[in-house]
């Protein structure tokens, strides 16, 4: 149960982080493929966090 709470906190500080950097970036290609990677990645992490217990 612990490493579930430490793998969700380290995956929103992760989001923030990329949130922080995308601020800055005005490109709009940019935004659509780097949200696209961050999604099928979190999504990626969630079903395996989710199937090992």
């Amino acid at each position: 149960m612990l490493d579930k709470a430490l793998a969700v906190i380290s995956l929103i500080a992760l989001i923030g982080f990329m949130m922080i950097v995308l601020w800055f970036i005005n490109e709009a290609a940019l935004w659509i493929i780097v949200s696209a990677v961050l999604l099928m990645v979190v999504y990626d992490f969630y079903t395996e966090l989710w199937k090992s217990g």
